[in-house]
């Protein structure tokens, strides 16, 4: 169990052995290789990854807590599995797919120009959440709270406005087909 603070971790100088039960406030990871690592119990506080690999990495317990990450790869991730205390998120260029955020608060979180394919949001709070040029083929939404989010130029998502809230949502015109293709209209 360690602590480290305003430490630049780049490539392989860490160990992903370290990561379980430590906890890091402002640092930055870049570049390193986590695939399958176990971060659980760890803390991140104020940190960055850029450029990392974190597909199907151990969550259980894991915080995150302004979080940033940048050009990674986190497939297959359990956000559920997370301490949801305090999670503040952010993603931009990011491939999550696969992922679970289920019955996870995100409000306020920001995804951008990030692949959501297969991402379940089943019973989550998105609540203000921005999704800025993000690809939602087949996520899943299910009693989700999506009021006041942002989703004018996500795109590829099905969203049922009768088994999701979504009061004062913010879509595009070219958007309401993912809401309305549960009707199975045809629209041109």
């Amino acid at each position: 169990m360690a602590t480290f603070v305003d430490e630049l971790f780049s490539k392989n100088n860490i160990q992903a052995e370290l990561i379980e039960f430590s906890t890091f406030e402002n640092c930055v990871f870049d570049g390193c290789y986590f695939s399958g690592a176990n971060f659980s119990n760890a803390k991140f506080i104020d940190c960055e990854f850029k450029s990392c690999d974190l597909s199907l990495v151990k969550t259980n317990q894991t915080a995150l807590r302004h979080v940033k990450f940048f050009n990674c790869k986190m497939l297959g991730l359990r956000f559920d599995e997370m301490n949801n205390m305090g999670m503040a998120v952010t993603f931009e260029n990011c491939n999550l797919s696969h992922s679970s955020f289920y019955v996870m608060k995100l409000q306020k979180s920001y995804f951008k120009d990030s692949l959501l394919i297969e991402v379940d949001f089943t019973e989550a709070d998105l609540a203000s959440v921005k999704f800025e040029n993000c690809n939602m083929l087949k996520a899943t939404f299910v009693n989700t709270i999506l009021e006041n989010a942002d989703l004018r130029s996500a795109y590829n998502f099905s969203i049922n406005p009768t088994t999701n809230r979504i009061k004062g949502a913010r879509f595009s015109s070219s958007g309401l087909a993912g809401l309305l293709d549960i009707f199975l209209l045809n629209i041109e």
